[in-house]
């Protein structure tokens, strides 16, 4: 009796041996999955943002060298912003993983009358600030149009506030004052001083207004597009992505032609063509990536949107501002001040202030994973 007494520890511990590889290999894989997700996490915020740092920039250069070189149709200008979106329907093919279907299967999908209005409401929004920008872009100066466009972060903090439930820590707020700041440095300029007298003052403050109403519309859009993805659309996967930039970019080319054959611009297309100081075909090259270019803005903000917020996407957006003067430098010839200079680190110093942020969300997140991972299972039941 007492040899079997003193057997059955060590035959418990054996066994508790023996079942210990499994549970250890257990925790080694639930503290692997979070980790690879991680990383991909991250990755994947990388790529949306260099969409949008270069497809804004890019898209922003043609649209400038469009009106530079002769051109001056409005509604075109506008149209290129949103007539892009064919290209992106080759993306529709690809079939979403089965832990995404899992995922979507779980809620209820929203009905089409939903569906139908919320992309109706997005795109007819993006028709009207993709016009307003261009309205303001003509009539303003550069550094001028920069400086007021900063003003969507306000708008935009606004509303993901009341939208969103969006919190702001220190590192945040500080974000969205050093990128605002880096922004407002360009309307000191000096090359620029003097554009705000060439302009006529009634064009003057139609361009002043018009980019006022763009930044809040775009802002709220932005916020909308948050909410929908949360609250109506309940999907996560880059199906939604790619029908949300689709339907609405449909919704405002549609909006845009009906204003570009009522306004009569589309007589004096051929003509301008014609006239366009770099040929014919430069012409039809400017439209052509003008579109594809902000395509690629338009994957990079609404996926941001998608793995973050509405307010990072637009942080990566007030990021890109100061890159175009740079740009400017080289392909126009425009001088290179110590302003510009400034503007561009407090832009990369206020973008990772909002890095570092996110960066402590994550250490927050490990430290609780970590804790729930090491509580007893009785405890936790």
């Amino acid at each position: 009796m007492g040899e079997a007494l003193e057997q059955s520890p060590k035959i418990a511990g054996h066994e508790a041996e023996e079942a210990s590889p499994p549970e250890n290999a257990n925790v080694n894989h639930h503290e692997t999955v979070p980790q690879l997700r991680q990383y991909k996490w991250w990755i994947q915020m990388v790529i949306f943002s260099f969409l949008v740092l270069s497809g804004q920039s890019t898209a922003t250069l043609l649209g400038r060298l469009y009106f530079d070189k002769g051109a001056k149709s409005r509604w075109m200008a506008t149209l290129v912003q949103t007539a892009g979106f064919p290209i992106l329907i080759p993306f529709l093919l690809f079939s979403p993983t089965k832990h995404a279907i899992a995922q979507s299967n779980q809620t209820k999908p929203p009905s089409t009358l939903i569906l139908v209005s919320l992309y109706t409401f997005l795109g007819v929004f993006l028709a009207a600030y993709c016009m307003l920008y261009t309205i303001g872009l003509q009539y303003l100066p550069v550094s001028t149009y920069s400086l007021i466009s900063t003003s969507q972060l306000g708008f935009n903090a606004l509303f993901s506030y009341f939208l969103n439930a969006q919190k702001f820590t220190p590192f945040i707020v500080n974000s969205l004052v050093l990128l605002t700041i880096s922004s407002t440095l360009l309307v000191f300029q000096n090359e620029d001083s003097g554009d705000s007298n060439k302009t006529l003052k009634g064009k003057y403050v139609i361009g002043f207004m018009c980019t006022v109403a763009a930044s809040a519309c775009y802002a709220l859009s932005l916020s909308i597009t948050q909410f929908a993805f949360r609250k109506i659309l309940k999907r996560e996967t880059f199906r939604v992505v790619m029908d949300v930039i689709i339907y609405q970019s449909l919704v405002a080319t549609c909006v845009i032609l009906v204003g570009l054959f009522a306004s009569g611009e589309w007589r004096n297309l051929r003509r301008e063509m014609k006239e366009y100081e770099l040929g014919n075909v430069s012409y039809v090259m400017n439209l052509l990536w003008t579109a594809v270019t902000w395509q690629v803005f338009s994957i990079g903000a609404v996926g941001l949107i998608f793995k973050v917020s509405s307010l990072f996407s637009n942080v990566i957006s007030i990021l890109g501002l100061p890159i175009v003067p740079v740009l400017a430098v080289f392909i126009f010839q425009d001088k290179m001040s110590g302003v510009r200079v400034v503007a561009m680190l407090l832009a990369i110093w206020g973008f990772a202030s909002y890095i570092y942020q996110h960066y402590l969300d994550d250490l927050e997140l490990k430290a609780e994973s970590r804790i729930v991972d090491n509580t007893p299972l009785v405890e936790r039941v």
